[in-house]
This record gives C-alpha cells, sequence and structure tokens, in this order.
C-alpha cells in the first residue's frame, strides 16, 4: 500500500516501506487489524494529518478515517466477521493463497483510498 502510494507521488522512501511491513499479517501474525486498513489509515494521514507542532490537522482527517473504516467494514462483512486478519485471510495467513487475497485488497483499498483523498479536495494517493 505505502509503495503504490509513493510511487503514485513520485517518491521513493525504502525505510517508510521497510517500517510499514510492521503492519503485515495482522501487525505480524498477532492476527490483529487487517495491515491494509491500518496503513490505508496511515495513508489518509499523510495527507491530513500534521507533521509538527505548528502544524494543524486537517479536520478532514477523521471524516476521511470513518469513510475508510465504513468502507472497509462493509468490503469484509460479505465474507468475514470482522477486520481483523484472522478473520479475513484465516489460515492462509503468510501463503502464498493468503498473499494474494491480501494484493487483490490491497489494490481495493488503495483505489478507495485514491477516492476518498479527491472527494475531500487532496491529490490522491
Amino acid at each position: 500500500m505505502t509503495l503504490l502510494a509513493l510511487e503514485q507521488a513520485g517518491y521513493e522512501n525504502t525505510d517508510l516501506v521497510r517500517a510499514m511491513a510492521g503492519l503485515g499479517d495482522g501487525c505480524g501474525f498477532f492476527n490483529e487489524t487487517c495491515g491494509v486498513m491500518t496503513s490505508a489509515a496511515c495513508l489518509l494521514a499523510w495527507y491530513g494529518g500534521n507533521e509538527f507542532e505548528n502544524e494543524t490537522e486537517s479536520d478532514m482527517l477523521l471524516p476521511m478515517l470513518q469513510d475508510l473504516g465504513e468502507w472497509f467494514q462493509q468490503k469484509t462483512a460479505n465474507k468475514c466477521k470482522s477486520t481483523l486478519c484472522k478473520d479475513i485471510v484465516g489460515d492462509q495467513i503468510g501463503t502464498p493463497a493468503g498473499k494474494k487475497l491480501c494484493g487483490t485488497l490491497i489494490f481495493e483499498t488503495h483505489n478507495k483510498v485514491n477516492e476518498i483523498l479527491t472527494s475531500y479536495g487532496f491529490s490522491g494517493a
């Protein structure tokens, strides 16, 4: 997810990509919240958050995060009982089949992040 956003923005940041990998597989096989959703939330904060104490967070960040959360819950609700990695991927976590499922979800979620950003007046990720 991060790599897609960086490429689209024309940036390279291997340290950031490496750090964001910690969100994958439900935060490293702890089966917590899906890393696709948490990384998407990070992308929205990249645009709507604040970097410095004197910089104001956008009033749009919380509504964008809420839109993402609602969409993600609806997206996964048809097949899963929650947004936890273990409920989305199940026993396939870390396997080629699980990675294929996650890859599809990454692209769909990346598209949704772009849609949310555009609807709130930001250029896409």
